[in-house]
């Protein structure tokens, strides 16, 4: 073998040790302890290490200092120490608002059939005033399908006579539990009042003229985006009412007559609650229309003045101590004859 040869495999011999050297070193050296303190062997020293658990001693200092004397940041950083979260008390409690308290841009039914020409002043108001509300309950309408798409006057209708229907049965069978279906929060106390302490006998005859919307309007509570819509329904049909007072007597009404009823019912609904429904929410009833009848209530009827009812008790009592006085007397004759 040359001497070149030679030299060239003792480098590369040298190269390969100085490579393998650290490798060599950290697996086939022992390791020694030393001042490090560390443990021979480094194969479990997660698990030594989970056999010692820290513990956090109680400081002394802050335990005797009074809990008054602590400040907010304090409390705070402490309960934040301790992984405590911070104890919250709302002043402010949550309030759910499914319906208005009245209605707004009520509609006011004219009084008869009786329409003014066109070309008087009257006419011309009248006009005017019947195509800005026209075109306010186009406006509301439209708000009313950005909600729901599929709203259309001629679907609503017949839903708005089935509400009108049921809620008036429900209030005759005194059902409290589907009654709140039908009416809004504003109109269930007035049903519920309206037929405490009566029997109520109610039926739908028949429509004379079928409804027909007369009036839209809608409105935004509190936020932009909270909406309501109203419609105002005109009904014209036949009813028989009969109402009977606690003890089963006639106070209105008949169970043999019908009545031409002419109606003008708002119905309500919560656009911006996605199951929000139309419900009875008031009834208008214009200034123009005649009193009902008054009920026919029964009284305890007194021919005689109070004074002389009280005179009369007083001599009534006269004569029951006059009549008792004399049995006693007599009683102790009857005594005084014994003896003797």
């Amino acid at each position: 073998m040359s001497l070149g040869y030679l030299s060239r495999l003792s480098s590369c011999r040298k190269v390969a040790e100085d490579f393998l050297k650290p490798v060599s070193g950290f697996y086939g050296a022992i390791q020694q302890r030393g001042l490090s303190n560390k443990h021979f062997n480094p194969k479990f020293k997660k698990l030594r290490a989970a056999k010692v658990i820290k513990v956090k001693l109680p400081d002394e200092e802050k335990m005797r200092k009074a809990k008054d004397d602590y400040t907010s940041e304090e409390i705070r950083s402490r309960m934040k120490e301790l992984g405590i979260h911070p104890v919250y008390f709302p002043r402010e409690r949550p309030v759910y608002i499914s319906s208005t308290g009245s209605v707004f841009e009520a509609y006011v039914p004219p009084e008869g059939v009786l329409k003014v020409s066109k070309i008087t002043k009257e006419g011309a108001k009248q006009t005017w005033e019947f195509i800005e509300k026209k075109g306010k309950s186009m406006l509301s309408i439209r708000k009313i399908r950005s909600f729901d798409e599929d709203f259309e006057i001629e679907d609503f209708l017949p839903l708005a006579q089935n509400i009108y229907i049921k809620s008036h049965e429900a209030m005759a069978a005194r059902d409290k539990n589907n009654l709140i279906q039908y009416l809004t929060e504003r109109a269930y106390p007035e049903a519920l009042y309206n037929i405490d302490r009566k029997t109520v006998h109610w039926k739908f005859l028949n429509s004379i003229e079928p409804p027909r919307v007369v009036h839209a309007r809608h409105t935004s509570l509190i936020t932009k985006e909270n909406y309501f819509a109203q419609l105002t329904v005109r009904f014209h049909s036949q009813q028989m009412l009969a109402v009977y007072d606690r003890f089963g007597r006639l106070i209105y009404g008949s169970e043999i007559l019908a009545k031409d009823v002419l109606e003008y019912v708002v119905f309500e609904k919560h656009l911006s609650n996605r199951y929000g429904t139309w419900r009875i929410h008031e009834k208008i009833i214009p200034d123009w229309r005649p009193p009902s009848e008054p009920g026919l209530l029964t009284y305890r009827l007194t021919t005689e003045d109070p004074e002389e009812e009280e005179l009369e008790d007083e001599k009534e009592e006269d004569k029951k101590s006059s009549d008792l006085s004399t049995v006693n007397s007599n009683d102790k004759n009857v005594t005084a004859t014994d003896r003797v």
